[in-house]
């Protein structure tokens, strides 16, 4: 049985920091591995010259990292929507493996997500936050994993 996960890693940081803890990205490969059995994680993020120590730390700490380029917004905020790759990465990926784990709490994801369940390829949903997450994946509950209950193992 071949699990990938494929992670959006803005919506995961930005979520559990929210919470008040920082994730420990180390610790989250290994509970992904140890409790889904996974032989890949995919993450997603939008790439910044300057945080090439942290991209060094996420690759040895097992991911596979797929990058965005990133613009800046008006008050010079980063923008690094990775949707689209998500999505994407999923749908090439697909032939190659038996059940996904999607990490996010975004709505846009839903039609991704409604797409695996109905084709028996969803093992979960991780959602970072479960006091702030798109009421479009409700309906997925039965699927979902919240992250902020598994603080004292991952933080």
């Amino acid at each position: 049985m071949k699990n990938y996960v494929f992670i959006d890693s803005q919506n995961l940081n930005l979520a559990i920091r929210d919470c008040g803890w920082k994730l420990d990205f180390k610790k989250f490969h290994v509970y992904l591995k140890e409790k889904y059995k996974i032989n890949k994680a995919f993450i997603f993020i939008g790439y910044v010259y300057n945080n090439k120590k942290l991209y060094k730390f996420l690759e040895e700490a097992g991911y596979i990292l797929i990058f965005k380029p990133i613009t800046m917004d008006v008050n010079r905020k980063i923008k690094g929507n990775i949707d689209a790759e998500l999505v994407l990465h999923s749908m090439i990926e697909y032939p190659n493996y038996d059940k996904a784990i999607i990490v996010s709490g975004d709505g846009d994801f839903y039609c991704l997500i409604e797409y695996l369940r109905d084709k028996g390829k969803l093992l979960n949903i991780i959602i970072p936050n479960q006091n702030k997450y798109s009421k479009l994946l409700r309906g997925f509950n039965p699927d979902a994993v919240f992250l902020n209950a598994l603080k004292s193992k991952l933080k």
